[in-house]
């Protein structure tokens, strides 16, 4: 259940249930941490192991998916702010031989952290059975079983968006959401630095901000305590299978970290403080652009950012993430006072429609009610 550390400030018995209705809404379990100032709750409910019941714990370490991509823009403007890159040059002055000819010189390294590049993602070519990929309804789900221990290098997945259908000119907006773009990122930090990407983002991300339990794997385990991980696939696979074992090369400095709750939580508040990139920085990385996203829906997006605001109430930023069978979200007030970070150990729990559409879900309408309270009381 939970741990409250102020019931002052926090509300804890309104988090403690609405934590508690997202597991009874059909979530196998997950647990969250909210912070307003110096005071914390942390909640979890529901199991980490369907099978043999172990509970989850707010401790556990989780895949936390696309918030990597924050972590990996955050060392690309520090280099930035080194004068390595420049934000505005193009990608082909950098990478020629992944990004040639007129497109390199058309895309930016921006266009590539905001998603307005016009590459194509990767995934439904490196995963033949999710080719329809976004159009759920024409997947099927084998290759997530085919690749769990395929070992991808970033370069052919690369290639793979490079020479697909562009989705739209070279800052065009809205921009088409794309992992492709943060994997050129990663090659991009290797090339300036003269380390591998997870080593750069290592040293001048995780460490500088303290994080002591996060990391870009390097194995298919997740170390140390941790749930393991469930994929329905839109009710594809029954009963969901657990996917906590997998090779995360398919999407590197785009979705791999290894993070927890508490972690996510510091990062994201030392970010937003300016301790992480310069307060210059920080102001590119807000500056947003549409993006339709991975589901269909035209959101705003900075540099590895994303804003949410509730009606009347203050903004947030912060990122999302997904892979197979882990979800994550974790979001700071703009005054870096009020903070939120969640770990599913589900996804894709949603039925399709007739036309392919995801079905309403009452985990849908108990998550977002999670969110409501954590983040506005």
């Amino acid at each position: 259940m939970t741990n409250a550390l102020d019931p002052a400030a926090l509300a804890p018995a309104e988090l403690d249930t609405a934590i508690e209705n997202v597991h009874r809404a059909g979530m196998p379990g997950l647990f969250a941490e909210v912070r307003d100032g110096d005071r914390i709750w942390r909640g979890a409910a529901g199991v980490a192991d369907t099978a043999t019941g172990r509970p989850v714990t707010p401790d556990m370490r989780h895949r936390v998916g696309s918030i990597t991509k924050t972590f990996t823009a955050a060392a690309v403007l520090q280099q930035v702010e080194s004068g390595r890159i420049g934000l505005d040059a193009p990608i082909g002055r950098y990478l020629p031989g992944l990004v040639p000819g007129e497109r390199g010189d058309a895309i930016t390294v921006r266009m590539l952290i905001n998603h307005t590049s016009g590459l194509a993602e990767y995934l439904p070519y490196a995963y033949p059975s999710l080719k329809a990929f976004p159009n759920a309804a024409d997947t099927r789900p084998e290759s997530l079983d085919d690749n769990r221990f395929t070992r991808f290098h970033s370069t052919e997945l690369i290639e793979r968006g490079v020479t697909a259908p562009a989705t739209g000119a070279p800052g065009s907006t809205p921009g088409v959401y794309s992992n492709t773009n943060y994997l050129l990122l990663g090659e991009l930090l290797e090339h300036v630095t003269g380390t591998t990407a997870e080593q750069c983002i290592t040293r001048n991300v995780i460490e500088r901000a303290g994080l002591r339990d996060t990391e870009l794997p390097t194995g298919t385990q997740v170390e140390g305590p941790h749930s393991q991980i469930y994929e329905a696939w839109f009710g594809m696979i029954d009963p969901p299978r657990d996917y906590s074992v997998y090779d995360m090369s398919w999407v590197g400095p785009a979705g791999s970290l290894i993070s927890t709750v508490t972690d996510l939580n510091r990062f994201f508040g030392m970010l937003l403080a300016g301790e992480i990139v310069s307060p210059s920085s920080l102001a590119q990385m807000q500056r947003t652009v549409p993006v339709i996203s991975q589901e269909g829906k035209t959101i705003e997006y900075g540099l590895g950012l994303h804003p949410t605001k509730a009606p009347g109430q203050a903004t947030f930023w912060g990122h999302g993430g997904t892979v197979w069978g882990a979800g994550a979200l974790s979001m700071t007030r703009a005054d870096g006072n009020r903070q939120l970070s969640v770990a599913l150990n589900q996804q894709r729990w949603n039925t399709l429609g007739p036309t392919g559409e995801p079905q309403p879900h009452p985990i849908d309408d108990a998550l977002a009610a999670l969110c409501r309270v954590a983040m506005y009381g």
